[in-house]
């Protein structure tokens, strides 16, 4: 009677043990996986950010090319292109490591305040689901190659429109218009027009 007392027992105890981690898993460490799980799109968003001004930079970088010497301009695109590289290589690591230590206490807060334990484990699972997987990995070439598309397919529409705003502005800066030779005959400064906006990154500027 003891032994099979015994057995019992042990076969309890054993089924309890068995089961305890998927019973201990609370809602802080579900948010956790979470965090876990969307830290590529975290680390995706800061690289965004970090390369943006850069983008903008290099598209203002543009307009004043032909300012430059053409025997000049191919050192004068690998010098930015170096310092570019230079940036991204010092921004992008800087506000990935940050962004990461931000999200437990701004996305992770947040779902823990506003989400159930069961909404949270139904989040889990949709991210873990292979299509879901498949298509966030393919989500920014298909974005990029939308926007490329959206970019050639109005440039001819969006330029002039940009173009009379830049000679608006110019006028209620009492700028001369852009592309005209200022007083003096110096070389115009914006390179007579504005340029199409793009989604090409931080890149140099074009010959």
């Amino acid at each position: 009677m003891m032994k099979s007392s015994l057995k019992i027992a042990a076969a309890v105890l054993g089924l309890a043990l068995a089961t305890t981690p998927a019973m201990a898993q609370t809602k802080k460490e579900l948010v956790q996986k979470i965090l876990l799980l969307q830290q590529p799109g975290v680390e995706a968003l800061a690289r965004s950010l970090a390369e943006q001004p850069a983008a903008q930079l290099a598209q203002s970088a543009r307009q004043f090319m032909q300012n430059v010497p053409a025997d000049k301009r191919d050192s004068v695109v690998k010098a930015i292109d170096a310092d570019l590289k230079k940036y991204a290589d010092e921004a992008v690591p800087l506000l990935r490591e940050r962004a990461i230590k931000l999200a437990p206490g701004t996305l992770g807060t947040d779902l823990e305040t506003n989400y159930s334990e069961a909404e949270l484990k139904e989040l889990i699972t949709w991210f873990e689901s292979p299509t879901i997987k498949r298509f966030q990995q393919s989500a920014p070439a298909l974005q990029r190659s939308l926007a490329e598309k959206l970019v050639d397919e109005t440039r001819g529409q969006i330029e002039p429109k940009l173009k009379t705003l830049e000679t608006a502005m110019a006028k209620h800066l009492g700028l001369p218009p852009p592309g005209s030779a200022p007083s003096g005959g110096a070389a115009p400064a914006s390179g007579g027009g504005a340029p199409m906006p793009g989604n090409r990154g931080a890149e140099a500027p074009r010959k």
